[in-house]
């Protein structure tokens, strides 16, 4: 991917806040998105949104699409993202263009509704993923695509890498954007200097009030006054995160969630785009070609951001980005 970054928007932390802030995300009209509810083999719920042109004309399963036999791009958001984030829209524009389905699967309690079992979502929850992707390609008549953003990203590139050659059937290509692929790499880069005063904020300030809820939901889950007292990631983690998803602590979640370990076991084509300047990933953590399998390709441009990639006019757009991982993705089916 050849980007380079607008001249008024130098450095990752401008890059990554202008676009999630200010940048146009879409071309056209603003993608609209029809919902569905998924029943969970544990009897919980993810919420799915289609993008309307082309969601399923009734019902709660995607049987029918305007274009019968398209290819599905499924987008995996990030930590506390949702279908209305900036890069998820981006997308759904994108597909849209190419005329594709897509679909925005929210991680359990980040679609505005609290889910109901005593867990929530973490950066490695391949099983998941892989019920998910699985209800996808059984139930759409076409290819089913996939990308992964930040958290959402390295639990795709989990997935792929625990299933190998397998997941051909599948997926026909996967790709992750900005992805902490290291996750104790990362864990400690945002908790650190301007990361830890603008980034971990924005983001405890939506996980602590959701975990206390689901305290209420669940009195005894956790220890309440711990998880007040967290003000990094790693202090939320290991009060959080790990116990509830079955890790001894943070260490140990974030050891065995991170894909970069698993990266050269994926048999499936596959993209791992990481801009240089990213403020939550440190250079010295991103996989090389040593630690991938032949069917990896990895981006690396010197600038965009965490997940920004914001492009010119003023006030920008995003769809740079998008369009490139789509022409990738496109080449594999």
């Amino acid at each position: 991917m050849n980007y380079s970054a607008p001249w008024w928007l130098p450095g990752g932390n401008l890059q990554t806040i202008w676009a999630a802030l200010h940048s146009r995300r879409f071309l056209g009209p603003p993608p609209r998105f029809r919902r569905e509810r998924w029943i969970t083999p544990d009897n919980d719920f993810v919420d799915v949104d289609w993008l309307e042109s082309n969601a399923p004309s009734g019902g709660s399963e995607p049987h029918a699409r305007k274009s019968v036999g398209a290819p599905l791009l499924v987008v995996f958001h990030g930590l506390e993202g949702s279908s209305t984030s900036h890069y998820a829209e981006a997308f759904a524009d994108v597909a849209r263009s190419h005329g594709w389905a897509c679909a925005v699967p929210h991680f359990r309690g980040c679609s505005g509704e609290l889910n109901l079992a005593p867990r929530a979502y973490h950066s490695g929850d391949f099983a998941e993923i892989d019920w998910i992707l699985r209800r996808f390609a059984q139930r759409h008549p076409g290819p089913v695509m996939a990308v992964g953003i930040s958290l959402g990203g390295n639990a795709l590139m989990r997935w792929a890498g625990e299933w190998g050659a397998d997941a051909r059937q599948v997926v026909a290509g996967v790709a992750s954007v900005c992805s902490p692929l290291d996750l104790a790499a990362s864990g400690w880069a945002i908790g650190r200097g301007f990361n830890r005063q603008v980034y971990t904020r924005m983001f405890l300030k939506t996980m602590v009030p959701k975990a206390l809820k689901k305290l209420e939901q669940h009195p005894g889950l956790f220890d309440r006054e711990k998880l007040l007292a967290a003000r990094d990631l790693y202090a939320f983690d290991n009060v959080f995160t790990a116990p509830l998803h079955g890790f001894s602590n943070t260490e140990d979640y974030w050891a065995r969630a991170s894909a970069k370990p698993h990266l050269y076991k994926i048999g499936v084509p596959a993209l791992v785009l990481n801009a240089l300047n990213d403020p939550f990933i440190p250079v010295s953590s991103l996989p090389q070609a040593a630690d991938v399998s032949g069917h990896v390709t990895l981006w690396q441009p010197a600038q965009g951001g965490h997940v920004g990639f914001p492009s010119e006019p003023f006030p920008g757009h995003v769809r740079v980005m998008p369009e490139a991982v789509a022409a990738f993705l496109a080449a594999q089916l």
